[in-house]
C-alpha cells in the first residue's frame, strides 16, 4: 500500500483511493514524484498497489464485498463489462464535453472501451499500433538480407541467420527468430501480426455484416504453413511450446537470434545486446507486407479508469475525480508522469530532457508512468527526453503506424458464447495451431479441428457478433 503520511496538502485536498496494478518494484513511500502529482492536482493519493499478477483477482474480491476505492483500472474483459452492465460504475460519456483534455481525446480510444456505445471509464491511452519489425542489421548487412515482405521473404531471412552463420563464429548457434508459449496468444500474437502483414484480418473478418475469425482466411492458414515449415526445418526453437518470454529475450539479448516483431522496445534490446555483442546494431522497420505497410490495431489502452458507485455516492464528487484526470493531461503533469521531477530524474539540455539516472526513472517514475495515461509525443509544450536515435526512430514508426493499423471490428462486440465458454474455444485453437505447426496435424487434421471449434459454440459466436454489430449499424 502507498501511504500518504507527512504531506502538507491544504484541508481542501480531496482524499482519492486508486486500486493500480504494480509491474516492476513497490515505488518508495511518499516519494517526489506522487507528491508532486499531489500538490498540483490538490489531491491527496492513497494508492493501493496490487501485483499484476494478483490484481485481477483481488479486484473480483474487492466488488464482491463492495469495498472498491474511489477509481479503479479496470481491463476489457467479459467479468469487468458485466459488472458494468450490472450498474456497478458511473456512467462518464455525458460528462466528458466539460474537460478540455478528456474530450479531446481520440475518439478511438473511447470507443475501443465502449460497452453498448456508453463511456464508462478514461482510457490509460497506448498506442493504437505496437508492431514493427526490429532485427540485427549488422546480421543483415553481412547476409546481404533485406526486410521481409512477403511470407517467401520471411522464411528466406530466418534460414540465412539460422543455417549461415551471421555472428561469423564459425559455429551453428543462432536462430533468425524463437518463440515462446505465448507466441499466438492476444494482440502480440504473431500469426496475427505476419497474416494482418499480408493481407489477413485482425482477429476477425467483417463482410457485409457477416463475421469470421482470422483462422478461417487463406492469409493466416499461409502464415501457419510458413512456421510449420521453420518448425519442420529446425529454423526455431523446437522446444517454443514450453518456453517462456523471459528465456526468448535471454536468447535475443545474449546475441543468438536475429529478428522479431515487437512493440516499442528496439533501443531496449540494443542496450541489452551491445553489453554482450559491443559492435551489434538493431534496426527497426515498418511491418510491412504485398499491399504496402499493414499491422493490427491494438486496443490503445493498458485499461481504463472507472469509478464504483460503491464507493463514490455523489455527481460531484465524480466530477472531482474527472477533474483530476483532466488535469493529468496538462504539460506540467505530463512531464512528471513521463519523466519524473527535474534534477532529480531529468535534466534540462535545451531542446530535450537527459534521463539522470535509469534505475531511479525505473524505480521512482515508471510505476506513474504505467498508471496514468499519458501523450507526451502529442504535446509540443512537453520537452522530449534526450534519447538515441534508434529510439526516437521506434517511436516515429509508433506514430506512423497510426495510418496503417487494421481494426478488430469485435474488439467492443458481446456474445453470450465468448463470455462463457470463450476460453475452451480459444483453447481449441490454441493447441491446434501447435499442433500443426509441429507437424502432429496436416491441413486435413487442421480443418476437422476447425469443425470442431465451430460446432463447440464457434459458429453461435459468430452469429451473435453479428446480431451485435447490426445493433451499432442501425
Amino acid at each position: 500500500m502507498g501511504g500518504s503520511g507527512g504531506k502538507s496538502l491544504p484541508s481542501s485536498a480531496f482524499n482519492l483511493s486508486i486500486g493500480a496494478t504494480l509491474i516492476g518494484e513497490l515505488p518508495p513511500n511518499n516519494n517526489e514524484v506522487e507528491q508532486a502529482i499531489e500538490a498540483y492536482t490538490q489531491t491527496n493519493l492513497q494508492i493501493e498497489w496490487i501485483p499484476m499478477s494478483a490484481y485481477d483477482d483481488k479486484l473480483r474480491l474487492m466488488i464482491a464485498a463492495g469495498e472498491l476505492p474511489k477509481l479503479v483500472k479496470l481491463g476489457y474483459s467479459p467479468d469487468y463489462i458485466a459488472t458494468i452492465k450490472a450498474g456497478q460504475f458511473w456512467e462518464l460519456g455525458p460528462l466528458l464535453k466539460d474537460y478540455a483534455h478528456l474530450s479531446a481525446l481520440d475518439n478511438q480510444y473511447y470507443h475501443n472501451i465502449s460497452v453498448e456505445g456508453r463511456i464508462y471509464g478514461v482510457p490509460i491511452i497506448r498506442d493504437l499500433g505496437r508492431a514493427t519489425i526490429q532485427y540485427r542489421k549488422d546480421w543483415f548487412d553481412r547476409l546481404g538480407l533485406e526486410v521481409p515482405v512477403t511470407l517467401e521473404d520471411w522464411y528466406t531471412v530466418v534460414r540465412a541467420m539460422t543455417l549461415e552463420d551471421p555472428d561469423g563464429n564459425g559455429k551453428h548457434d543462432t536462430y533468425g527468430m524463437v518463440l515462446d508459449k505465448r507466441y499466438n496468444t492476444d494482440v502480440s500474437s504473431i500469426l496475427t501480426r505476419i497474416s494482418v502483414s499480408q493481407g489477413g484480418p485482425n482477429k476477425w473478418l467483417e463482410e457485409e455484416g457477416r463475421f469470421t475469425p482470422e483462422f478461417l482466411t487463406e492469409p493466416f492458414l499461409d502464415t501457419l504453413k510458413l512456421f510449420r515449415r521453420l518448425y519442420r526445418e529446425k529454423l526455431i526453437n523446437s522446444d517454443f511450446v514450453v518456453v517462456d518470454t523471459n528465456e526468448t529475450t535471454k536468447i535475443y539479448d545474449s546475441g543468438r537470434a536475429g529478428i522479431q516483431i515487437s512493440g516499442g522496445n528496439a533501443q531496449s534490446w540494443m542496450d541489452k545486446l551491445t553489453k554482450t555483442v559491443p559492435e551489434a546494431e538493431v534496426d527497426v522497420a515498418f511491418l510491412t507486407g504485398p499491399e504496402g505497410n499493414r499491422l493490427p490495431g491494438e486496443p490503445g489502452n493498458a485499461g481504463f479508469f472507472a469509478i464504483p458507485k460503491d464507493s463514490v455516492k455523489t455527481l460531484e464528487e465524480v466530477r472531482q475525480i474527472l477533474d483530476f484526470l483532466d488535469k493529468l493531461f496538462d504539460p506540467p503533469m505530463q512531464t512528471v508522469i513521463s519523466k519524473g521531477i527535474e534534477s532529480r530524474h531529468w535534466a534540462d539540455k535545451g531542446e530535450y530532457a537527459e534521463i539522470l539516472d535509469r534505475t531511479l526513472d525505473l524505480k521512482e517514475v515508471k510505476p506513474y508512468r504505467d498508471l496514468f495515461p499519458y501523450l507526451v509525443y502529442d504535446q509540443s509544450s512537453v520537452k522530449p527526453s534526450l534519447q538515441p536515435e534508434l529510439y526516437l526512430r521506434t517511436q516515429q514508426l509508433g506514430r506512423q503506424n497510426r495510418e496503417y493499423i487494421v481494426e478488430n471490428p469485435a474488439l467492443t462486440l458481446e456474445s453470450d458464447t465468448y463470455r462463457e465458454k470463450g476460453k475452451e474455444l480459444e483453447l481449441i485453437i490454441l493447441d491446434a495451431e501447435t499442433k500443426f505447426i509441429m507437424g502432429m496435424i496436416d491441413e486435413e487434421g487442421w480443418q476437422a479441428e476447425l469443425a470442431r471449434w465451430q460446432e463447440a459454440g464457434g459458429t453461435r459466436m459468430c452469429r451473435e457478433y453479428e446480431l451485435a454489430y447490426s445493433r451499432t449499424v442501425r
